[in-house]
């Protein structure tokens, strides 16, 4: 079997190509600009590409032909309209990654299904997502395309970290603030439900539906099935690092209005996605790939991810702004307390 990934380094993929490229049954391809060449495992062939440049990519693919194609960097229509030029009929199957945001936002209820509407007023990032599996399922019912829709939640890795509010530099001030004491702001009253997934259980439940007859025309969630609440999230990060969490809660709606003059898009992020109580329904994908468990609880990721982060401090950046932006909202928010005075 011939697999050919467009990215194929990233959070969700590199568990997916370090799987498989431990599998003889399967001849591996990326095509990336060749960024991250340290993260190909040996054996892997790599086509170095921009594939936004169609038809240098195009030049590079001729006489090429494989029984899967993953998509993972694909965010807007134009990119699955590129995909499928390139890829009609050089391909048995076509796997795009599009978001479980897409779903229903406000939800309708809680536990999410294949079924549940897609819809998310909040975020464009979703509603694009939203756009391209309309485009591919068109051509599945049209030109017999294979596709295959997948919903990750939110995944993570050895080298990141679920965090309900962060800065444009990520997670690690986060961590800094916990680790000297500082109040760490979360959404609501941390209590809403949120489904965190380590990569390599992601990858299980995606190389199942490689290959495979059932997965075509279909979408799949592969979420894991721990579902835990923001403040135990990072209570649990807190207690891996050995600290006390200083928890401060704020209103979604408050922090996507104070968030906005600073480019942070928490009206997408958490009203859109995060603030939102969900739980995954997985019977689908247990049903066409039986193999599909959760092996890592989430204190278990977070421990790997924890022990690489803190022994690479070089690859993370502190981030001032966001620091100073997160005890600038918590000062006003206490002010405020001081002021209201009423009367009965």
């Amino acid at each position: 079997m011939k697999a050919l990934f467009i990215g194929g380094t990233g959070t969700i993929s590199t568990a997916i190509v370090r799987r498989l490229a431990q599998d003889p049954a399967w001849e591996i391809w990326l095509l990336n600009r060749g960024n991250r060449k340290e993260a190909v495992p040996e054996g892997v062939h790599q086509i170095v590409a921009d594939i936004t440049d169609e038809t240098d990519t195009a030049e590079k693919l001729a006489g090429m032909s494989f029984d899967v194609v993953s998509d993972f960097i694909g965010f807007t229509l134009e990119a699955v309209e590129r995909d499928f030029r390139l890829f009609h009929g050089k391909t048995r199957q076509y796997m795009y990654i599009s978001s479980a945001s897409a779903y229903h936002k406000p939800a309708s209820g809680y536990i999410v299904t294949e079924g549940t509407s897609l819809a998310n007023p909040y975020w464009e990032y979703s509603r694009n997502k939203i756009a391209c599996e309309e485009f591919l399922m068109e051509k599945y019912r049209k030109n017999g395309f294979p596709v295959t829709i997948i919903r990750p939640s939110h995944t993570y890795d050895e080298r990141n970290l679920p965090i309900a509010v962060h800065g444009k530099k990520g997670f690690y001030q986060v961590i800094r603030r916990m680790q000297e004491g500082k109040p760490v702001i979360l959404p609501g009253d941390g209590s809403s439900l949120w489904t965190v997934t380590f990569n390599e259980d992601f990858a299980t439940g995606y190389t199942g539906l490689m290959g495979n007859p059932h997965a075509i025309g279909e979408a799949f969630q592969i979420t894991g099935d721990e579902t835990l609440t923001w403040e135990q999230i990072h209570q649990t990060i807190a207690r891996l690092l050995g600290v006390r969490l200083n928890a401060y809660h704020v209103a979604s709606d408050y922090l996507s209005a104070v968030g906005k003059k600073y480019g942070y898009d928490f009206e997408g992020s958490l009203i859109g996605d995060k603030s939102v109580s969900v739980v995954f329904d997985n019977s689908k994908l247990k049903r066409a790939v039986p193999d599909m468990y959760t092996a890592y609880r989430f204190d278990q990721g977070a421990q790997i991810a924890l022990e690489y982060i803190l022994s690479h401090p070089e690859n993370y950046e502190e981030d001032e702004e966001f620091d100073a932006w997160c005890d600038a909202v918590v000062v006003a928010l206490e002010k405020s307390k001081e002021l209201v005075h009423f009367r009965l």
